[in-house]
């Protein structure tokens, strides 16, 4: 099974989009782009220099853009990736471009999305002098009780021994004078504290902006930084992206998830490389692509025939089957074949080791059959029930 990941604030490098920008069509595509997002991107992805894009409001939208733009060479027509893509991920910014490629948003909608995310983000770390450290090594629960010690956030939980924390300048200082036993503490050069309280202005801006964007739900198995869950209703991720934002992501729960579904092979979209080597560690038995430059195009069309395989949602939408969110048992609710359900109705839930989580019926319909019986394991992704769309549902 092959899944296409996406890399998150931090990832940029001066001049990385230089050798993209000789291919024509990326050119027009990211010309088209920087009008719906106001900047220029092509200029600021060749001659910028590392001081200019790491604002936050110009890192944002030239890191989507860049994996939107990149993906249409890998996939010039779309519904190809559907077939043969399974899984489908970002890494905090990361996740607009999922949402995007996934087709629960356009491209356009991703940008002016990614736009006004980037430009809250930065009025909201403005308002107080932030940043993030990386801790690397050290064991994970001596790390986490270290971080609260110190008033500190585990913003990412990046998995593979790294741990990423954010809050005040002071906060992070006293944590390079005391780090935890058998870690080491890396500041990391970002414009705020991202994915911490001190974002919260930024939540209302985007749900306001996310009132008026239309979805649809995702055509392939998405997961969400949030719990590595896997999403099939595209209002709910929708809602995941604005909540995020000062929330912890937890990419570990994401690679946890890919090794439970099955996945065998990774290609991240550019700027690429971080999260490819976290998943090296965390799963090393996964193939990996990092896409950086165009010289890697073959190599990833290559990797794409050797995993690709079509995704259920592709055949069966996400619509017409409902799918589990995690791993876990499955507690089916009281509805039976033939029955009609509402927009929203509960389905069941699958109990997991760390909660619960609900699984309704976004669209409502006719239950036409059970594919699980109560009290079944079930792995992420896995169909749970087949609806009739037509239903009579309210």
């Amino acid at each position: 099974m092959l899944a296409v990941i996406a890399p998150g604030q931090g990832s940029q490098t001066p001049g990385f989009l230089a050798p993209w920008l000789e291919i024509p069509t990326f050119a027009e595509r990211l010309h088209w782009l920087s009008a719906v997002s106001g900047l220029d991107l092509a200029e600021l992805g060749t001659t910028a220099d590392a001081e200019t894009i790491k604002d936050t409001a110009i890192a944002q939208p030239l890191i989507v853009a860049a994996g939107l733009v990149s993906l249409l060479e890998l996939f010039p027509h779309p519904a190809d990736a559907y077939r043969v893509v399974g899984v489908g991920a970002g890494h905090s910014v990361g996740e607009i471009t999922a949402a995007a490629a996934s087709n629960i948003i356009s491209g356009e909608q991703a940008m002016v999305f990614v736009r006004e995310r980037g430009k809250a983000m930065a009025a909201a770390a403005a308002k107080t002098p932030t940043g993030m450290s990386a801790v690397l090594g050290g064991d994970a629960e001596v790390v986490l009780a270290k971080l609260a010690e110190h008033g500190l956030t585990p913003a990412n939980n990046n998995g593979a021994g790294q741990i990423v924390a954010g809050g005040t300048m002071e906060q992070l200082a006293a944590l390079a004078n005391d780090p935890p036993e058998g870690a080491r503490v890396r500041p990391l050069q970002v414009a705020g504290a991202f994915h911490t309280v001190h974002m919260a202005p930024a939540v209302s801006t985007l749900a306001r902006y996310a009132r008026s964007i239309s979805t649809h739900d995702p055509r392939t198995a998405l997961l969400s930084n949030a719990d590595g869950s896997v999403v099939h209703s595209g209002v709910e991720f929708l809602t995941r992206l604005v909540t995020q934002v000062n929330n912890p992501v937890r990419w570990d729960l994401c690679m946890q998830t890919m090794a439970e579904l099955g996945v065998t092979a990774v290609i991240e979209l550019p700027p690429a490389g971080t999260l490819t080597g976290l998943i090296k560690r965390a799963l090393p038995d996964v193939e990996t692509l990092a896409l950086k430059t165009p010289d890697d195009l073959e190599a990833a069309r290559e990797l794409v025939a050797r995993h690709g395989t079509t995704s259920p949602l592709d055949t069966s939408p996400t619509w017409r089957m409902l799918v589990a969110p995690a791993k876990g048992m499955f507690v089916r609710g009281d509805a039976n074949e033939g029955d009609a359900l509402a927009v929203d109705a509960l389905v069941g839930t699958v109990k997991t080791l760390r909660d619960e989580q609900a699984v309704v019926a976004p669209h409502g319909g006719t239950i036409i059959e059970w594919l699980v019986e109560d009290g079944d394991p079930v792995a992420p992704g896995q169909p749970l029930v087949r609806l009739h769309p037509e239903a009579n549902a309210s």
